[in-house]
């Protein structure tokens, strides 16, 4: 599963610095499958769609930071722990109950993230 940042979140950025795949952003930033990852040029997800990894995405909130839950491995492979929900003071950073991924998914997505490094 990939983590989540509630409405609860008070953007303190507490969080963003200690992804170590850069799947946190501020209210309101685009966001790149290449910032803070290994991808580069065209990137295939394995289920026939594709896209450049140094493309421009759409900020997922507006309002609060936000995770790429496409970027998010719960910190597996790196922590043993999720290290945004770590250090989030007031506990918004918590499991995203509709992305589910065991911890064999977790660790193939850390490495497709960071194949070329």
């Amino acid at each position: 599963m990939a983590i989540k940042i509630t409405d609860e979140c008070i953007n303190c950025g507490a969080c963003e610095p200690e992804c170590p795949n850069n799947a946190i952003y501020d209210a309101g930033a685009a966001w790149r499958f290449s910032d803070g990852t290994g991808l580069k040029g065209v990137i295939d997800f394995g289920d026939g769609n594709t896209l450049n990894a140094e493309e421009t995405q759409a900020a997922l909130s507006d309002d609060i930071y936000y995770i790429v839950p496409d970027k998010c491995t719960e910190c597996v492979g790196f922590h043993d722990e999720p290290q945004c929900a770590a250090v989030c003071p007031v506990d918004c950073c918590v499991d995203d109950e509709d992305v589910r991924e065991t911890k064999e998914e977790l660790l193939a997505k850390k490495d497709w993230l960071h194949m070329n490094e």
